[in-house]
């Protein structure tokens, strides 16, 4: 093989999986400096400041997780196995960090569209006093679904490796430690992944889908795009993970990486309508 001679578990499959990741990370890097420079620096909207700073959190998250699970295994004879589990728990807990603080600006955007300020036609309808009311709740409501994310990385930075141990990891390197599960899955894992993950990323396409639905020209197109690509993007990340569980190695090395490719490109279409600085 040709990594026979430098990788002990690095075969030409993860070669091509990790490539197409390291793709990835250069999309969002590109992806958050446009939103940035381009968007954010021109319109002032926050909109498009969370919008940046999500992709630079993916970039981050992304980074640590090649690392996890296509080098830090190779350091196993360089290290005792307990020492290489703490630096791979580490590397875990980092990436879910930043995967979950990118979650939190995806929570900004979330609250942007569905609690916009309350324009001035509102205010020849209501007095100033119940403007700035009603503008403080949609605030508070905004920072709420913003801190709950937060709360949640920081657990993942907090909580025992028991609750985020892969049994895989825990069988090859410490048989003997203890994880806590649900259902014989780390419970960590279990409740980030499966529950809390889909319950606030899924809300997004879905709202665009709505707002796709209420609006017309320029706009409708853009939601509407938007829609698919986070639903594709959602897809590539699911079918990562089943095809993780029930093995197909060789589909899980393209496929899942060329879904997310392809959904960051529908994202930039959609958010490239002048109209919408």
């Amino acid at each position: 093989m040709i990594y026979q001679d430098y990788f002990q578990y690095f075969d030409i499959w993860d070669g091509i999986e990790s490539g197409l990741y390291y793709a990835i990370i250069g999309f969002y890097f590109l992806i958050f400096a446009y939103f940035l420079l381009m968007r954010f620096r021109v319109s002032k909207k926050y909109y498009w400041l969370y919008f940046s700073i999500l992709f630079l959190f993916l970039a981050v998250g992304r980074g640590f997780f090649i690392v996890y699970y296509f080098y830090a295994p190779e350091l196993r004879y360089t290290m005792s196995d307990l020492e290489l589990v703490s630096l791979m728990m580490l590397l875990y807990r980092l990436a879910t960090f930043s995967t979950w603080m990118g979650i939190a600006c995806l929570m900004g955007v979330f609250g942007t569209l569905i609690f916009p300020p309350i324009s001035d036609i509102s205010e020849k309808k209501q007095n100033k006093a119940q403007i700035l009311r009603n503008n403080n709740v949609r605030i508070l409501l905004k920072i709420c679904l913003i801190v709950i994310p937060i709360i949640v990385s920081i657990l993942a930075l907090l909580l025992p490796d028991a609750f985020f141990m892969d049994p895989d990891l825990r069988d090859t390197y410490v048989p003997t430690f203890q994880l806590v599960t649900i259902f014989d899955y780390p419970a960590g894992r279990f409740v980030f992944n499966l529950i809390l993950f889909p319950l606030m990323v899924l809300l997004i396409p879905f709202l665009f889908v709505y707002l796709a639905l209420k609006t017309f020209g320029v706009l409708r197109r853009s939601y509407a795009l938007n829609a698919i690509g986070f639903f594709i993007y959602f897809a590539g990340r699911a079918t990562q993970g089943l095809l993780e569980t029930f093995g197909f190695p060789h589909v899980r090395a393209i496929l899942p990486p060329l879904l997310i490719l392809l959904s960051l490109l529908i994202i930039v279409i959609a958010n490239n309508y002048e109209q919408l600085r």
